[in-house]
């Protein structure tokens, strides 16, 4: 299998056909050369090729008055009307009330689609797993930290946006029906299966700080396109037009094969957090771990004066952590220069301060190459200890690596995994094969 399913849907056909059936009503022109199906994908649901499919061939198109958002919604005006008192941090309210009442509603337009969800429960994302688990199978992965964060935020905007709203709107919204489960649930649909249109370009003479300003695009669901599965190897991809979406396809499809889009690079663990599946680890060339900051500052301390350190941190401010990839670091610059920091003098660290920083006279493309898996053994002694330190340290966030090397060996202790252990096993080893390939390169 290439990947874990995207989803779990439900075991008969009676949906799928009542949903191709509308799809045709309207509008929505899907390829012969493709077909919906159960049979030969990785997921409950998927596309596959009846027939050669040419790079440039259009697979389906979609016209803009079927994708479901708050501008399609019957409910569209008094979502526009109440838009300021619906803000709020994630920036998704109107689409999921507008989803609440869709979903909710017999007569809607969007029915024959949303029934292909019947329940929602069989969304996999770690936010409805216990906490226990979530601890138990994905500590160091950075995903139980990233979900507590989001269950409450989920919380307080409901709470605090969602509920006001409906209270002023008892006709059409009742919380005794559109509860906080529902809207959990319709926020994991929304991870999973939502698309974003690209930010159109600004024109070349725009001011800087517009782009700045301009605010992304509010996601939108894209019936037939969420059917698609994802690996990181695509061989399709959603094109948006004035009037239609189109899925084209981007590299040769055999007859038999399985049609992929893309959700962008996706490592496994953003995967599992943002789609509750996760590719074989092998397979996600867009796997990456992340080795925190605070590691690092560790790593620095064991060392040196502790007072400049002390000083150095609270200029560097750093937070978050530098990101590590199959290939090097992808966070490179801002490792480069805390590193840099980190191995001055008092004098030179003086003088930095004195000059409101360093001249930006560093090389970019050298600086790539350095903290590559190529140059990384080539750095100097003191930044490649710093760096295996702190990737070591990353290391020891995770539970039984042993275990877990003997899990992904034996092929009949792996399939015998629930999907969630396979899942957070996939993220965990896939992490710490890369933590491993740090600390060999950078040996001292």
């Amino acid at each position: 299998m290439t990947s874990e399913a995207k989803r779990a849907k439900i075991d008969d056909d009676t949906p799928l056909l009542n949903f191709l059936r509308w799809c045709n009503g309207v509008g929505l022109g899907l390829s012969s050369k493709v077909r919906v199906s159960k049979e030969g994908t990785v997921a409950e649901y998927g596309m596959l090729a009846q027939d050669d499919i040419e790079v440039g061939e259009v697979l389906f198109t979609i016209p803009r008055a079927v994708l479901l958002h708050q501008g399609t919604t019957s409910v569209s005006a008094l979502l526009e009307k109440e838009r300021v008192s619906l803000e709020s941090s994630s920036g998704w309210v109107p689409l999921l009330l507008a989803l609440l009442y869709e979903y909710t509603t017999p007569q809607s337009k969007w029915k024959p689609y949303l029934s292909l969800w019947t329940d929602f429960k069989m969304l996999d994302h770690p936010m409805f797993w216990s906490k226990a688990e979530r601890d138990r199978l994905l500590m160091g992965t950075g995903i139980p930290e990233a979900v507590d964060k989001d269950l409450a935020n989920i919380q307080r905007e409901y709470r605090d946006v969602v509920l006001p709203f409906m209270a002023k709107h008892p006709d059409i919204w009742n919380p005794l029906t559109h509860t906080l489960e529902l809207y959990m649930q319709l926020v994991a649909f929304v991870m999973a299966y939502s698309f974003q249109e690209p930010q159109e370009e600004l024109e070349e003479d725009d001011e800087e700080e517009e782009e700045d300003e301009k605010a992304p695009n509010p996601p939108m669901m894209v019936p037939m396109a969420d059917m698609l599965n994802h690996v990181s190897k695509h061989n399709a991809n959603l094109e948006f037009t004035p009037d239609t979406l189109k899925m084209v396809c981007v590299c040769p499809i055999k007859k038999g094969e399985e049609v992929f889009n893309t959700y962008g690079q996706m490592a496994n663990w953003q995967l599992l957090h943002m789609y509750g599946f996760t590719q074989p680890y092998r397979n996600n060339a867009d796997d990456t771990v992340d080795i925190p900051v605070a590691n690092l500052h560790k790593a620095a301390a064991k060392d040196g004066d502790q007072q400049l350190l002390k000083e150095m941190w609270e200029v560097l401010q750093e937070k978050g952590a530098f990101v590590f990839g199959k290939n090097g670091c992808l966070t490179d610059m801002e490792l480069h220069n805390t590193l840099k920091m980190l191995c001055m003098s008092r004098e030179e660290f003086v003088e930095f301060k004195d000059n409101d920083g360093w001249e930006d006279d560093e090389d970019e493309e050298e600086i790539s190459q350095a903290f590559s898996n190529e140059g990384l053994p080539g750095l100097t002694s003191k930044w490649k200890q710093y760096i295996h330190e702190a990737a070591r340290l990353t290391v020891e966030g995770y539970h039984n690596i042993d275990r877990d090397r003997v899990l992904m060996e034996e092929r009949a202790l792996l399939e015998g995994l629930s999907s969630r252990q396979r899942n957070a096993l996939h993220v965990r080893y896939g992490q710490k094969t890369i933590l491993e390939k740090v600390m060999e390169l950078t040996k001292t």
